[in-house]
Parts: structure tokens; sequence; C-alpha cells
């Protein structure tokens, strides 16, 4: 099979994340995104390699038995909820499926690697359960009238206007609704990914689920000719509050951010109404949120999993952590870590993030904990300066899971039990490899789901310590997905592909060489000649630069 083929197959199964397996009626094998098994697709191959066809979803010809009516009526062209026409017991059924294959893979089944696993805890609202969205501004087509919303499934620019969003509360889409009203009817152009020319660029909408405190922050540029910033801005905050909410306006901002990347980037807010926070409460604890705080997008859903977390860590033994120390690495803002706080001596939580230390640190004043310790820094390079030892250690790793020297590290402590809780199973499943090879076992596992209606998913495990086990040095290689270091993780394929990715363009080797070696990373001698004879390569445009030091940024290199 080659790249351009076009087919159609029967979805298999789908296996994490969001990989369908179509089978096309001569026998071969497709991996199509964004399927469902049972589903009768067309796709176009796209990729071939290692023998193995990836293919682009160009329609569903026949629905699978599994479907039903969907809900929303932007299913489909947004690029959100893939399994929305799924009943949401289904939807349990197939990402449990999903993990499971995963972990057997890597470690072995139950029977073979000896743990449990318990099965899925389901999110306690399956719809309308975000209390976080980022809506972008742009159009539906080219020229088209202004849009607000999300970006069309496997388009760069096209936009969604999500007015009906399931996954969200009406208040949301009042804010939507109003918020594009408006500024459609002032005529204000949106941020042009292409020209770089344009003022409005993204909506962040907060709200929290248990005090209904709503929080709006609009994020533009700085190019305001033809029109009054000031005035405009007093308009929209009148435009929103004056509409009926369930819940309650806590503040109204505005960012500033004139980067070319297409990110959420703080770079100066103001005030237009009210306070830059709000709060949430989980588990008893009250957290305060500022527009960019990290914190569980379903707040209800986040409970369950720290509840699962605790009862893992806990058992039926509530006092087995008296008198030690807990280490929460990779601690966002100290949630789970302040829960920690009343049954230990200590909880020590480590978090690159520095916004995120500083809002740990004044969530755990405000709630009263006074034995939580809270660090700014790389895991991998903080283990080193803690002079508190751990009994206990608690893993929240990003996407890309643990670096494997840092996992060398928090073996060396030789804690009898560890909790891994991950939001990416194909991370965990690589990081239980090594943790069983020096010497620990799987207990027990258990999913949560978080993201109804979504691919995304939860996983709990419990580690323990065998006795006796000989020391073994284990050198694991990064999967196809994974990111350590930005030596590691910054290859030219995997920048081609972010710039490919986020802006539609194709960049050149050399292009790539020339923005490192502008940034002052030291790319050899002939970095900007080609392979014939060494004459000199064309200078790299600017508009360029821009996106491969917005690659930079994202690996971490600059």
């Amino acid at each position: 099979m080659k790249k351009g083929f076009r087919g159609t197959g029967t979805v298999e199964r789908v296996d994490f994340p969001n990989k369908g397996i179509a089978v096309t009626d001569d026998g071969d094998r497709v991996i199509v995104k964004n399927t469902i098994p049972g589903q009768k697709v067309e796709f176009v191959v796209n990729k071939v390699k290692h023998q193995r066809a990836e293919g682009r979803l160009m329609e569903v010809i026949e629905k699978s038995p599994l479907e039903t009516e969907e809900p929303c009526p932007h299913f489909g062209m947004c690029g959100g909820c893939t399994y929305q026409t799924v009943p949401y017991e289904k939807q349990l059924d197939m990402k449990l499926t999903q993990v499971k294959k995963l972990i057997s893979d890597a470690i072995g089944t139950e029977k073979e690697a000896g743990y449990e696993f318990i099965g899925i805890h389901g999110s306690p609202k399956k719809s309308e359960y975000r209390n976080k969205m980022e809506f972008s501004f742009g159009d539906e087509y080219k020229d088209g009238p202004l849009a607000l919303g999300m970006h069309k499934r496997g388009s760069f620019y096209d936009l969604v206007t999500v007015s009906d969003c399931q996954i969200v509360d009406e208040d949301f889409r009042t804010i939507l609704k109003a918020t594009l009203d408006y500024f459609s009817k002032n005529n204000i152009p949106y941020f042009h990914r292409a020209t770089h020319k344009g003022y409005l660029r993204h909506l962040l909408v907060r709200k929290a689920t248990k005090t209904g405190e709503i929080m709006v922050d609009l994020v533009t540029t700085t190019q305001t000719e033809g029109f009054d910033e000031e005035e405009l801005l007093a308009g929209f905050r009148y435009a929103l509050l004056t509409r009926h909410y369930d819940g309650r306006f806590k503040g109204v901002l505005h960012t500033k951010n004139d980067s070319v990347a297409d990110v959420v980037k703080n770079e100066g807010t103001e005030v237009l109404y009210g306070d830059s926070y709000f709060y949430e409460e989980l588990l008893g604890l009250k957290f305060k949120i500022t527009p960019f705080s990290f914190f569980q997008t379903n707040s209800l859903g986040a409970e369950v999993l720290y509840e699962t977390a605790r009862e893992f860590i806990l058992g039926d033994d509530k006092d087995s952590l008296n008198g030690k120390t807990v280490y929460d690495l990779y601690s966002g803002t100290g949630t789970i870590a302040q829960l920690m706080a009343p049954v230990c001596k200590e909880v020590v939580g480590v978090e690159i993030v520095e916004e995120a230390v500083c809002a740990a640190k004044e969530n755990a004043a405000l709630n009263g904990l006074d034995n939580c310790k809270f660090i700014a820094g790389d895991v991998l390079k903080v283990l080193d300066e803690i002079e508190e030892k751990p009994d206990y250690i608690i893993l929240d790793p990003p996407r890309d899971g643990i670096h494997p020297k840092a996992i060398g590290k928090i073996i060396e402590y030789g804690v009898e039990n560890m909790v891994y809780i991950s939001c990416k199973p194909t991370s965990l499943a690589r990081d239980l490899q090594i943790f069983m090879a020096r010497g620990y076992r799987v207990e027990k596992i258990c999913c949560v789901d978080m993201f109804p209606n979504t691919y995304h998913v939860e996983t709990v495990v419990k580690l323990s310590l065998k006795k006796d086990t000989p020391k073994i040095e284990v050198t694991m290689e990064p999967d196809e997905e994974s990111n350590y270091t930005p030596e590691e993780k910054a290859t030219y394929s995997k920048i081609k592909e972010y710039v490919k990715e986020k802006y539609g363009v194709n960049v050149h080797t050399s292009y790539i060489a020339q923005v490192k070696r502008m940034c002052g990373l030291d790319m050899g001698e002939n970095y900007n000649k080609s392979k014939k004879e060494n004459p000199e390569v064309k200078q790299c445009p600017q508009e360029k630069v821009e996106y491969i030091k917005d690659a930079l940024r994202f690996f971490g290199l600059i």
C-alpha cells in the first residue's frame, strides 16, 4: 500500500490514542484516527513507515453498531469529541480495553504479572463537565464572517463556532455568544496566523463547579488601529455582565499577546472587572485559581481521581503515613499534596512550573496546612538537593512520563510503596517496564475517566518493592511519541512536524539550522551549507524564523 492510496475498510478496533485499525477487503490494515470500532470508512494513505500504513479519514460510509444519534450539532466538524456518538458505558469499555492492552503488552497480563486491574471509574457528569475552555477567533472559511470556537477537525486555520458545545454548561455558551455578537457588530478583525495582522486571538473561560464563580479573559494583540481600545473593552465588559448566568462573575480580564505562535501567552494582563482569580473546592479543600493556573478541567472527575489515589496510598490503614515524609513529584498546584498533608508528617512537592508552585504555596496557606513544602524545579535535578528523604512517593508526571534518569533516582530511595497517576497510558506502560526491571511490582491498577466523549483517560497504579531483588541497570529508548530532554526530543524531523502541524507550512533542514545558530545553539562549521560543494543556502524567511523559534521554545531549547 503506497502513499496516496484511497480505499475503504472496516474498523476492527481502536488502540490508544485514538488509532483505529481499519481492515480492507484485501485484508490490509491501515491506522485511521478519529474512528470507532465497527465503522466502515473511506481513507487516504498519507504515511507509510516500517510497512505500516496510516490514513486520513475522508468519510464514514457506514456507522458503527455502537453509535447512536449525536447530541451535539458540531460533532464531526469540531476536532474535540471523538466518541460522542457512543453511549457512555460503551465509551468506558473502549477506554478500559485500550489501557488493558497497553499494560498487558508492556508488563504481562494480570495472571502473568500478578496485579489486580480494578476497572474504570466513570465521570460523575457525562456532559457539561468542563470547568475551562480556550476558544479561538477566526473564520469558518476563507474571508468568511468572524467565528469563535474550536478548530475544525484536520484544519490548521478554519474554525467551528461551537455555540451549542455539550461538554460545557449554558454559562459558557452564553459567554461565547455574547462575545461573538459584540465583536462581530463592531467589525473587529481577528489575528490572522499567516499575515500576523489583527486584534482578536482567544477567549479563555473558566467556571468553578462547586462555587459557581466565573472568570473570562480576552486575549488580543496590541494592534488597535481603527478603534478606541478602552472604549471597545468597556463595551465588551458591559456585553458580558448584562447577560443572565447560573453562576456569578468573579472577574473579566484582558491579556495582551503579540507572539506569532498560536498559543495563549501572557504578555501582560489587566483587570476589567472584579478580581484576577476565583475559587474552586475539591474534597473539602479550597483552591485559588488564576487565568493560567493548571487545574484539572473536570472538578467532579478530579475528586474521583484523587479519592482513588488516596485509597491506593492509605488502603485499610488510615494511619499508615503517620510520622512519615511523602514526596509529591510533578505536583502541579499541589492538590494531592494537600489531600495527603493531614495524614503524614510532611509533604514535599516538586514542580517545574514556578507559577504552579506559587499557587500551591498560597493554597496550602489558604487551607491552613503548614506541613507542605513546594519546590520549583526539574524533578531530575531537584531530587539531589532535597534533604528530607521520602517514606512514600506519589508520581503525577506530564504526558510524556518520567525521564529515565529521574526514574533511576526515584528507585534508589527504595521506598516500599509508590502511586503513579498517569494521563497518558503509553508513557505509563513504558515507565512501568523500568520500575519492574528494577525491583518493583505492580499491585493494582484503576482507570478514571476525566474526559467523557474524548479518547483521553487517567490511570492510577500502585507499586510495591519486591524484597531481595538485585539492582538491574536498565536503558530504555524513548518511544515514538515521548519527549525527554530538549536534546533528545528536538530532532529536525520533530521540529518539522511541529511547524507543519501548527502552521501548515514546510521548513527546510537548513532553515532550522540557521535559526538554531541564530538562537545561540552551536550547529557546527557547515550548518548553513548544502552537501554539494557547500554553496550558501538561501536565508530563512522571517515568517518561518518565527515558526521555528516557536518550535524551539516548545521543545525547551530556548
